[in-house]
């Protein structure tokens, strides 16, 4: 279902984008990928770009083809470098970048958002992740962060509330939905990739042992990858502004202690 497309594909050089960008070749599509370090080994070509800022992000597209068929956005940040870079490529960034290339997807074509069960708590701060979607194109990250009284260590889980947000929204958005291009996410629980490390430093030890123990083990990249490239086939023609947990039952767990059954 994948031979063929163009799929674009960002953070390839480690974890689940270099999965995904080895997977999708496997699977007969064209992969470019987009990373700030240059991976090893990837097969398809490579573009090196930094989406943390708009400069970035409007080189990025001018170096990218008129025509594709799926945007994976993988690239992210654990929040370990502070809540505004963090913001800034996790949701800033990679709202531009698909803004940017919405009318370079194909009809009927893709954007599948790499979020993660750290984003479960959007509905809870609803009103704080509305207004930080709703502020337009590429601010201040820092200056959002201010305003929405966001502390330094809430980055992570906050750029993947207002990303999930975002692809309900993005969804029934005229710039996607006039054309056909779904939007969805994929959220991941904890996953053996080598920024793990990082998010145990972010979220503290006892929270990513306690997740990891409620399903029996951490994921791993190739558990997301196929997840992400089904979204971004035909096979998923009909979902649209879908969050697909991809968690060992992680999300179920937690909803079942939550509402108390």
């Amino acid at each position: 279902m994948l031979f063929g497309k163009t799929i674009l594909i960002t953070g390839v050089a480690s974890g689940i984008g270099a999965r995904t960008a080895e997977l999708a070749g496997q699977l007969g599509a064209d992969v470019i990928g987009v990373d700030l370090r240059e991976p090893a080994g990837h097969q398809g070509v490579f573009v090196k770009s930094d989406i943390s800022s708009k400069a970035g992000v409007d080189d990025l597209v001018a170096r990218l083809p008129q025509r594709i068929d799926a945007l994976c956005n993988v690239a992210g940040l654990s929040g370990n470098m502070g809540a505004a870079p963090t913001l800034a490529v996790n949701f800033y960034g990679l709202r531009a970048l698909s803004e940017a290339m919405a009318p370079r997807l194909r009809e009927g074509g893709a954007i599948v958002n790499v979020a993660s069960i750290a984003g479960f708590g959007w509905r809870a701060n609803l009103n704080r992740a509305a207004s930080m979607v709703g502020v337009e194109g590429f601010p201040d990250a820092a200056r959002v962060i201010a305003d929405h009284a966001v502390k330094n260590e809430e980055g992570y889980p906050v750029s993947k509330e207002l990303l999930l947000l975002w692809t309900f929204r993005a969804a029934h958005q005229d710039l996607f939905k006039s054309r056909g291009i779904r939007v969805n996410a994929v959220s991941p629980g904890p996953v053996e990739t080598p920024i793990l490390k990082q998010f145990r430093s972010v979220l503290g030890d006892a929270k990513v042992d306690s997740d990891i123990a409620r399903v029996g083990r951490a994921g791993t990249s190739g558990d997301i990858a196929p997840v992400v490239l089904f979204l971004c086939s035909d096979g998923a023609r009909w979902i649209n502004g879908a969050n697909v947990p991809v968690d060992g039952g992680l999300e179920a767990s937690i909803n079942a202690e939550v509402l108390g059954f």
